[in-house]
């Protein structure tokens, strides 16, 4: 299963944008969400800062500040199949 983390915090209007398009981009998908608020882990807050949202697929870093829903589905696709 893919696994999906979306690191942000609360009151931030770029994450609630993000977690819109996200939650497009994985509608019907068999895909493993994860919602970090970084401000909960002072590591996290520290890593992710300013930057977030930021979105990983799989550990990988794919998105920062915005989430082009596109994108997310076509890597998906790529890494579902």
């Amino acid at each position: 299963m893919v696994k999906v983390v979306l690191y942000g915090k609360p009151g931030c209007h770029l994450c609630d944008e993000a977690r819109a398009v996200v939650g497009d981009a994985l509608a019907g998908r068999d895909v493993d969400l994860e919602e970090v608020d970084v401000t909960l882990d002072p590591v996290l807050e520290r890593r992710y800062g300013e930057r977030i949202p930021v979105l990983t697929v799989d550990g990988e870093e794919l998105f920062e500040y915005f989430v082009d829903g596109r994108v997310l589905a076509e890597r998906l696709d790529t890494v579902g199949a």
